[in-house]
């Protein structure tokens, strides 16, 4: 993905956009943990917003890399496995608090 015509998205390196939410994921999730926001829906619904952003953002990169670029990064394949996961917990814990 690195190497191909796909790693910039809008002139900007497809790492960076992953760095970023990333950072904003954690950001989001560290707040939801303070006593102040524990008992309000906001931040877990913030939470599953950006998952599902990152989960969006996810199977594009790897439709590229299956069907167009026809090569897997193992960095690429890791860091949907973990985007997922926070989805389905985000996703678990918007359930929960309905």
């Amino acid at each position: 993905m690195q190497a191909s015509r796909y790693a910039e998205l809008l002139g900007v390196p497809v790492a960076f956009y992953g760095v970023v939410g990333y950072a904003a994921l954690l950001a989001v999730a560290l707040l939801g943990l303070r006593p102040r926001f524990l008992a309000e829906r906001r931040v877990t619904l913030a939470l599953a917003l950006l998952s599902s952003v990152g989960l969006l953002f996810t199977l594009y990169l790897t439709y590229l890399e299956l069907f167009v670029i026809h090569a897997l990064c193992r960095w690429c394949v890791g860091s949907a496995v973990i985007v997922t996961a926070v989805w389905l917990v985000a996703l678990s814990a918007v359930r929960r608090s309905v």
